[in-house]
């Protein structure tokens, strides 16, 4: 379908500088945008069945709550589980995204001059994916790093040095790169199952305090005291993978498979902004983004004369980006 342009963004992008290196195919005329403007591809897929153990642990843990709740207060049964899964209907309410944005992420309104350069830009991309980008809200982190984000059901947001210190082309690339995760649904289902997965997640941080201070209690006291606790809990805790059918074992293992595709996540996303065009400049962005994480890593080694912690094994396991030369290595053959 197509839609002329809209009276808010008239053809009010000031003509590019005599130094934009950016080919803006789509400056004038309508724009046709794709009849699904979203979709939900394997990754997204993927982690909304990785989040299921843990949103059926939440559900778990609000059931046994709502039972104390209904047999002390009287609270019937079925509200706080109710309420809690109406609950994540609101995170894609814009008031919410706006308060995310604000407070949680510290991001900001782009002033009038980014949102001069930004709106151009960001036309080009939406444009070249068939994508509405008014759906959209862009945003401005003031960090002296290179990055950018995707975050909620409608924020796209970038660093102010990203803003400075990258061409058109580049800044669009990388703003093509989060549009991907938009679009691939990537965004949206993490949000989802993470808000799903957190009571199960606080109870679960609660109880662990509480062991913790039983146990330095017990020990303060006397070592059978200790043991004793010890063996009571490792029996609770039998009990409890037995009545729940090994579930809470997942719990330790998905951490690992949700990481691991959200690394394929970053890579659909780079071939998201590849397709577009895209990907010699995205290309150079991950190099220089390389260089300067190889130089800050050095930097760190030297000063605490050590191996990076955060190079060990099970550290990279956890890691949501994959590492640059296999994001580059990918993106050999759209070059």
């Amino acid at each position: 379908m197509s839609r002329p342009t809209d009276p808010r963004h008239p053809e009010e992008t000031p003509p590019p500088s005599p130094d934009d290196d950016l080919d803006y195919r789509h400056r004038t005329g309508r724009l046709h945008f794709a009849a699904r403007q979203r979709g939900l591809d394997a990754t997204a897929l993927g982690q909304l069945v990785l989040y299921l153990p843990g949103t059926v642990m939440s559900l778990l843990m609000l059931l046994l709550v709502s039972a104390g709740l209904d047999a002390l207060l009287g609270v019937p049964f079925w509200v706080l589980p109710a309420v809690w899964l109406l609950s994540g209907a609101l995170l894609f309410h814009r008031s919410v995204e706006d308060f995310l944005a604000r407070y949680l992420l510290r991001l900001q309104r782009p002033l009038p001059d980014e949102q001069a350069r930004l709106t151009p830009i960001w036309r080009e991309v939406t444009a070249r994916a068939g994508v509405d980008g008014r759906t959209y809200e862009l945003w401005v982190e003031d960090s002296d790093e290179l990055n950018a984000y995707a975050a909620a059901g409608h924020i796209v947001g970038v660093t102010r040095f990203a803003l400075d210190n990258l061409t058109s082309a580049q800044l669009a690339a990388v703003l093509a790169h989060e549009l991907g995760h938009h679009t691939g649904g990537h965004v949206w289902s993490a949000l989802l199952g993470q808000w799903y997965a957190l009571p199960g997640r606080l109870i679960w941080r609660m109880i662990r305090y509480l062991l913790k201070l039983a146990v330095t209690w017990a020990d303060y006291y006397s070592w059978l005291a200790t043991a004793l606790l010890i063996f009571v809990t490792g029996m609770l805790a039998l009990s409890t993978l037995e009545m729940l059918y090994g579930l809470p074992l997942v719990l330790l293992v998905t951490p690992y498979l949700i990481a691991a595709v959200a690394r394929r996540a970053e890579l659909r996303a780079d071939q998201h902004a590849a397709v577009l065009g895209f990907a010699p400049e995205l290309a150079t962005v991950l190099q220089a983004m390389h260089e300067a994480e190889r130089t800050a890593r050095l930097a760190a080694k030297a000063a605490a004369g050590a191996e990076d912690p955060a190079s060990g094994f099970l550290s990279r396991l956890l890691a949501t980006h994959p590492d640059y030369p296999t994001r580059l290595h990918r993106l050999r053959p759209y070059l």
